[in-house]
């Protein structure tokens, strides 16, 4: 099956909720734990038996494990195989975008099943130009897997870039469109999505792009199911809601965290069927 088929069967049986795994000093702390590779394996480990089993897609943040070098990738390894055998989708949040041999690497380390980094989708960055993610593209197509690129991110910073007018339109039009095309004819739900906050005010731009559309910072960053439902419109049926604080702080109880992720899930069910 490819990504899509797999997403969209996914987000039918077990709801829109994303649950992020971001295992930063801050949470490690109200957690009890140390901020040390112990600390982080026992978070993330617990964090991912627990929420896994609840909802479609387990987020890890790849940086906070890259932060305590190889022994923290090891972390993350065992996270994404975890997930995995709870039957949640591993979208790996990386955010790369690189050029030529470089992006190659890249998709060779994520998206590739002889890689123990590989996931069911990663995160891009297009604005080195769409085109410099075609080997991630092509490493995705091939092996049946999954890409998001950033559309329209809700920092401070991102307008700059993404609302920017080229031709007509802005940047992130222009990315929406790319996907768009790329994910025309497939069904039921194409393996190429949109990365856009949880957090916007008034937007313009479709978001029929026959794909996933990726929204963290719903939950304990301000987005509510009521703003998703906003801002997708027609398209909120393809929304994964991503939540990550919002979840980890009803840590360290498992049985704790589970409930979060039901209530959550029941949440977007309401305000997105």
């Amino acid at each position: 099956m490819t990504f899509g088929a797999r997403l969209r069967a996914a987000l039918d049986a077990r709801g829109q909720l994303c649950a992020g795994l971001d295992p930063h000093a801050t949470l490690l702390a109200e957690w009890g734990l140390p901020d040390s590779v112990a600390g982080l394996e026992r978070f993330a480990l617990a964090a991912t038996e627990a929420l896994a089993p609840e909802v479609s897609v387990l987020k890890p943040q790849s940086a906070f494990y890259e932060r305590f070098g190889s022994a923290g990738v090891a972390v993350l390894e065992r996270v994404i195989a975890t997930a995995r055998e709870a039957g949640a989708l591993v979208l790996l949040d990386v955010k790369r975008g690189d050029i030529g041999s470089t992006t190659q690497a890249y998709a060779d380390a994520y998206l590739d099943p002889a890689s123990p980094l590989c996931s069911d989708a990663i995160t891009a960055s297009p604005y080195l130009g769409i085109g410099s993610l075609d080997p991630m593209f092509e490493a995705a197509t091939k092996h049946d897997n999954g890409l998001f690129l950033l559309a329209l991110t809700s920092n401070k910073e991102g307008p700059e870039v993404q609302q920017a007018v080229r031709e007509g339109r802005t940047v992130a039009a222009s990315v929406l469109a790319a996907l768009a095309a790329r994910n025309e004819g497939a069904e039921p739900l194409g393996s190429f999505g949109a990365v856009v906050g949880a957090t916007l005010g008034e937007v313009e731009e479709s978001f029929e792009i026959n794909g996933p559309l990726l929204a963290p910072g719903y939950g304990a960053q301000g987005g509510t199911a009521a703003d998703l439902a906003r801002i997708f419109g027609t398209a909120r049926g393809n929304v994964v809601a991503s939540s990550s604080r919002g979840l980890l702080q009803a840590g360290p109880d498992p049985k704790a965290l589970a409930e979060a992720a039901r209530r959550a899930n029941d949440e977007l069910r309401s305000a997105l069927a």
